[in-house]
């Protein structure tokens, strides 16, 4: 566990009206570092980032940079320094890849996002090359690189990526989750929703597991028994596993 955490979350609880998806979620990410969020489908994972990211009401508690983050505020979140890339690769599909990474960086100073467009930019070559094309143009997997740089315009201090690979062929996967590592070197944070476990793990510091709307494992990517203890925490043999010292 960091010692000196960016985010905080203890007692978090979230859900759709009257139905509860999250109970008593804790859970640290600290200054530049990547964790992933792993878990089986119907788990709650997509409901956490969207509770952390103020798109969801919860209680609890969710501090970030030492300060708490209002409930349901997701410009607070924004404001703080927390972007998250929901599913799917939204993007604005009759604007211009430029245009779409402007969009992302409305209400900075105009040289400072012209800055920071560019930065993002540089991330994906692939996109860079087409940034006069409209976003319909691109490929499944080129919109979801552009779904990433939206994030990164804003230069967040920590990225929440919502299953970045979905839909993706294996070379494009690779070359998204790429920048999960190039994020990380630069000392930008990241929590990873993902299906593909093993590709996951190959691009974090630490998992959490998720399951039936808790946390019931976290550990070290390094770890070596990681696959087995995932499989036992998904299907209850055991209570919560906290990270081995």
């Amino acid at each position: 566990m960091p010692a000196d955490p960016l985010l905080q979350v203890t007692g978090l609880t979230a859900g759709y009206g009257k139905i509860v998806v999250l109970r008593d979620i804790a859970l640290t990410i600290g200054a530049g570092e990547a964790v992933a969020l792993l878990g089986p489908n119907g788990a709650g994972k997509t409901t956490l980032l969207r509770a952390l990211s103020g798109l969801l009401p919860r209680t609890g508690q969710v501090r970030f940079g030492g300060q708490e983050l209002p409930n349901a505020n997701p410009r607070a979140s924004v404001a703080a320094g927390m972007a998250h890339v929901v599913e799917g690769h939204r993007v604005f599909t009759q604007l211009s890849v430029f245009d779409n990474l402007l969009l992302a960086g409305y209400g900075l100073p105009r040289a400072a996002r012209d800055k920071q467009v560019q930065e993002a930019l540089a991330f994906f070559p692939e996109i860079a090359a087409k940034r006069n094309d409209k976003a319909v143009t691109l490929s499944g997997g080129q919109q979801q690189m552009l779904a990433v740089a939206q994030g990164l315009v804003a230069k967040p201090r920590l990225l929440m990526l919502d299953e970045p690979s979905a839909g993706l062929s294996p070379v494009l996967v690779d070359r998204v989750l790429a920048a999960v590592t190039q994020l990380r070197q630069g000392g930008t944070a990241v929590l990873l929703v993902e299906q593909l476990i093993e590709k996951a793990v190959a691009v974090v510091d630490r998992v959490y597991a998720l399951a039936r709307g808790a946390i019931v494992l976290e550990a070290r990517a390094s770890e070596a028994d990681l696959a087995n203890r995932l499989e036992r925490a998904y299907f209850g043999e055991g209570a919560h596993a906290p990270l081995d010292a």
